[in-house]
C-alpha cells in the first residue's frame, strides 16, 4: 500500500526531476521508496536555499534569509536522527530513510554543506574547487543512495560519488546562464580567465562562443567521472544497476546536447525527449546486464588523477 508520505514524494519527484523519475521506476519497491523519500528531502533543501518551488525560480531570498533558512535546515535535519517522529513531510521522509537504511548523519550534513557554499557566495577558483561543490550537492547523494541500494564498500562509494560529480557537472553546463542570472558561477575562475572571461560577464550574450569553449572543457572532464561511475554497476543489485545506468545515460545525454549546440545551448533549456529517455532506459538495461559478470570492477582501476572525496571510509 502506498501511504501519503510516499504519494507526496512521487509527486515531488515527477515534477522536480523527470530524468530521475524515469530511472527510479526501475528500482524494486523498497529501494524506489527510499530513493523517492530521499529526493523529497534533497529537493526541499535545494528549493529553500534557492528560493524555488520544485526547482523553478520563485522569489530570490536575501542573504540573511537564506542564512537563517540554512540554519533551520540543519536543525531539522539533525532532528531526523533523533527519536521523536517528525511531521513535516521532507524531514519525515528523511527520518524514515535514515532509520531504514542506516545512513550516517555526516552524509546528510555534508549535503547541506553544499548549500552553505551557495549562501556564502563562494568563488570556485580551480576545477578542484568546483568538484568539491559538486561532491556536496550531488556526490554525497550518490553515497546515500548506495546505502539505500545496499553496497557500502568504500570502492563502491567512490564510484557513486563519481556519478554524482558527473551529474552535477552536466547540470552546471546546462544551467550556467540561469545560474549567472541568480548571481552564481560554478565554472572554475581559472578556466574563465584563460578564455578572457570572468564570473561577472561569462554569461553575457556577447561571450557565448567563449563560454561554449569553457563548458565543452567542463563536459570533457565530466566524461572521466561518467566512465568511472559505470565501474560500480557490478556491485549493485540488478534492478538498481539498471536504474543507475539509465540515470547515467540520461544525465550524460544532457551534457552531450549542450556540447553539440555550442553557443545556442542556452537559448532554451536543454532536456531529453520522451523517446530519448525510452532509448536510454533500454540501453541502461543492456549495460546493467552486461555488467553482471564483472564483480570486481568497482574495486579496480579508478584513475589516481580523479578527485578524492573527503573522509573516504
Amino acid at each position: 500500500m502506498t501511504d501519503a508520505l510516499e504519494r507526496q514524494a512521487r509527486v515531488t519527484i515527477s515534477r522536480g526531476s523527470k530524468s530521475f523519475a524515469v530511472a527510479s521506476r526501475v528500482f524494486d519497491a523498497r529501494t524506489r521508496r527510499g530513493a523517492t523519500l530521499l529526493y523529497t528531502w534533497c529537493r526541499h533543501c535545494d528549493d529553500v536555499v534557492d528560493g524555488q518551488v520544485l526547482g523553478h525560480r520563485d522569489v530570490p531570498a536575501s542573504a540573511s534569509d537564506t542564512g537563517e533558512a540554512l540554519a533551520e535546515l540543519r536543525r531539522c535535519t539533525a532532528l531526523a536522527y533523533q527519536q521523536p517522529l517528525l511531521q513535516d513531510p521532507p524531514f519525515a521522509a528523511l527520518q524514515e530513510v535514515v532509520r531504514t537504511f542506516a545512513i550516517p548523519a555526516r552524509h546528510a550534513q555534508a549535503h547541506l554543506d553544499g548549500f552553505a557554499m551557495d549562501v556564502a557566495g563562494r568563488e570556485y577558483r580551480t576545477f578542484d574547487d568546483t568538484l568539491e561543490y559538486c561532491y556536496h550537492v550531488a556526490g554525497v547523494v550518490g553515497i546515500m543512495m548506495c546505502h539505500i541500494m545496499g553496497p557500502t564498500e568504500p570502492a563502491v562509494l567512490d564510484r557513486a560519488a563519481d556519478l554524482g560529480l558527473a551529474f552535477q557537472l552536466s547540470n552546471i553546463a546546462r544551467d550556467v546562464v540561469e545560474d549567472a542570472q541568480a548571481g552564481r558561477c560554478y565554472l572554475p575562475v581559472d578556466w574563465l580567465e584563460q578564455a578572457g572571461l570572468n564570473p561577472r560577464n561569462h554569461a553575457d550574450q556577447a561571450h557565448r562562443q567563449a563560454l561554449a569553449g569553457v563548458v565543452a572543457r567542463l563536459l570533457e572532464s565530466a566524461e572521466t567521472y561518467y566512465a568511472s561511475a559505470l565501474k560500480g554497476l557490478p556491485a549493485l543489485p540488478a534492478r538498481s544497476a539498471w536504474a543507475v545506468a539509465t540515470a547515467h545515460g540520461i544525465y550524460r545525454e544532457i551534457g552531450l546536447h549542450v556540447r553539440a549546440l555550442g553557443p545556442a545551448a542556452w537559448d532554451q533549456r536543454v532536456s531529453t525527449s520522451t523517446s530519448d529517455k525510452l532509448r536510454l532506459l533500454l540501453r541502461g538495461a543492456y549495460q546493467a546486464r552486461a555488467s553482471r559478470g564483472d564483480g570486481v570492477a568497482a574495486a579496480q582501476g579508478r584513475p589516481a588523477t580523479l578527485w578524492q572525496r573527503p573522509g573516504r571510509a
